[in-house]
């Protein structure tokens, strides 16, 4: 009996420092703003620790030599972002980038979007598709669409030729293992 009173007690006194510690750190998170990582994102930090992380892999020394490798680098990073549908209005009701309507949606809001506008084409082609146009407007935008994506494949490649360019055997190979170039 007294071995159960003796582990209930240590339990309990053990649950109540956890707790209090959660707290604490929650209030101490609370003070500094901090939202346990949530709403703090800084795209120009993010984007500062992976030049730096480019820049360790490459083993780039000379700041000179770096200044034009990081222009490149961020060339390429740009252009994929475009390719990707990074920021693009993609995607049918809930789905990425879409709007989220009807039972438990949001009421039709637009989603929170990240790295910027959708680009023209793709709205073009999402408000067609929302408003369930004629095959043949639909058809036209889709054309539209996928032109300006042939754009952007090619200056995604621009970009990486130029990057190659720059780089070396060692470099390149670590570009690609890293996903920066193919």
């Amino acid at each position: 009996m007294k071995k159960l009173q003796y582990t209930l007690v240590t339990m309990g006194a053990a649950a109540a420092l956890l707790l209090g510690a959660g707290q604490l750190n929650a209030q101490e998170r609370q003070e500094r703003g901090d939202r346990g990582g949530r709403g703090n994102f800084d795209p120009e930090q993010m984007r500062a620790r992976m030049m730096e992380r480019y820049r360790e892999a490459f083993e780039v020394k000379d700041d000179a030599e770096w200044k034009i490798i990081e222009g490149r680098i961020t060339k390429v990073t740009d252009a994929r972002r475009e390719m990707s549908g990074f920021g693009r209005g993609f995607g049918g009701p809930g789905g990425p980038g879409g709007r989220r309507g009807g039972e438990g949606g949001d009421g039709g809001g637009e989603r929170r979007r990240f790295g910027g506008e959708p680009s023209l084409e793709a709205e073009a082609l999402q408000k067609a598709i929302e408003a369930k146009a004629p095959n043949d407007e639909i058809k036209a935008k889709l054309t539209k669409y996928r032109e300006a994506q042939k754009t952007r494949q090619a200056n995604l490649e621009k970009a990486q030729t130029e990057l190659r360019q720059v780089l070396s055997v060692r470099q390149e190979a670590s570009a690609v293992m890293m996903g920066l170039l193919q």
